[in-house]
């Protein structure tokens, strides 16, 4: 198997895993220790309400598991976001997001191979996925064929959960306002060298996602990362405000033209288009800043990390050689660090 000179780190995702969750790392760990350099195991545990933290807790103890830092979030929140919590906090020069449940990751050094040959962005798709609702299935097509028409990318294919991030395009990211919201396009859209593999690889039994909250991510997603639907209601403000106007122009034609007009009409008539003439223009400026508005109001953070704790042993630490200088005289010097050949 090849070896990767490179620190890297592995973002696991995770909720209600605790029997699960030490073979998971272990498993990682056996897979990762032996072919980079240095690594960290970073797991975000999604508010969990069974004893995960108890078992998470054990295993950065003294006799636990090496090289692992753990962030329990007080809230569930999507896989998105849960997905940055461990990205913005990791230290390697390469990240790469796993869910447990869905993702191979004895498929990790085939995609670091790609990462270090060049590619900013490794993409993986696994052929099986796992079983959703018929409801489900068919929202899901109809989202990434929308996000596909406005935006030239199809999520599911193009930017799948499974990747590995250079920490060019984790800084990248980190620019924009709503980096855990524009995290699932960016590495797809930003210009960056990608690469995909594919893989097939039985998925465990995963929990069924909630239609609700898919479609409200989806809708968010759609909003935050394109302008087509507020350029279609600004587009149809400014067809009302033309309507009216040649309205306007029809009533005063009809006017002049026509000798049996009612009574009223006239007057009535060019009060009512022009009113709503006026109304088409305010909501034609209101939508051009309804979005920049929107994502500069201040709705708090999306996560909150309520514990967080690390692995009694570092692995890398160890690999640090400290020494004292003392000179001729006597005098002390500050330590210098250098690593161990």
């Amino acid at each position: 198997m090849a070896f990767f000179p490179c620190f890297l780190s592995v973002v696991f995702l995770v909720r209600n895993q605790s029997a699960s969750i030490e073979k998971i790392l272990l498993d990682a760990a056996a897979v990762i220790a032996s072919i980079v350099s240095d690594y960290e195991l970073i797991v975000v545990d999604n508010a969990s309400d069974d004893d995960s933290i108890s078992v998470l807790k054990r295993l950065t103890g003294e006799s636990g598991q090496a090289n692992l830092q753990v962030y329990a979030l007080t809230k569930e929140v999507d896989a998105d976001t849960a997905s940055w919590v461990g990205l913005e906090n990791a230290l390697g020069d390469f990240v790469v997001v796993v869910d447990p449940l869905v993702d191979d990751i004895s498929f990790v050094p085939k995609m670091l191979d790609q990462a270090v040959s060049g590619a900013d962005v490794v993409f993986a798709n696994n052929a099986q996925k796992p079983a959703q609702s018929l409801a489900y299935r068919g929202a899901n097509v109809v989202f990434h064929s929308l996000y596909n028409h406005f935006n030239g990318v199809h999520l599911a294919k193009e930017a799948p959960q499974y990747r590995i991030l250079s920490k060019r395009v984790i800084n990248f990211i980190l620019q924009h306002p709503q980096p855990a919201m524009t995290y699932r396009h960016l590495p797809a859209t930003g210009g960056f060298a990608r690469a995909y593999l594919n893989y097939s690889s039985a998925p465990q039994a995963s929990r069924p996602k909630r239609l609700g909250e898919s479609i409200d991510r989806g809708m968010r997603l759609l909003v935050s990362t394109t302008r087509a639907p507020m350029r279609l209601v600004t587009s149809l403000s400014l067809f009302g405000a033309v309507a009216n106007l040649l309205y306007c122009v029809y009533v005063v034609a009809i006017g002049i033209l026509k000798t049996d007009v009612a009574p009223g009409w006239i007057s009535f008539s060019l009060q009512q288009s022009g009113m709503f003439f006026l109304i088409s223009l305010v909501l034609l400026v209101l939508g051009e800043y309804i979005l920049n508005m929107a994502s500069l109001s201040n709705e708090g953070p999306l996560y909150h990390v309520g514990q967080e704790f690390t692995s009694a042993r570092m692995t890398r630490f160890e690999k640090l050689n400290i020494e004292e200088v003392v000179s001729d005289s006597g005098k002390t010097f500050p330590p210098t660090i250098g690593r161990v050949s």
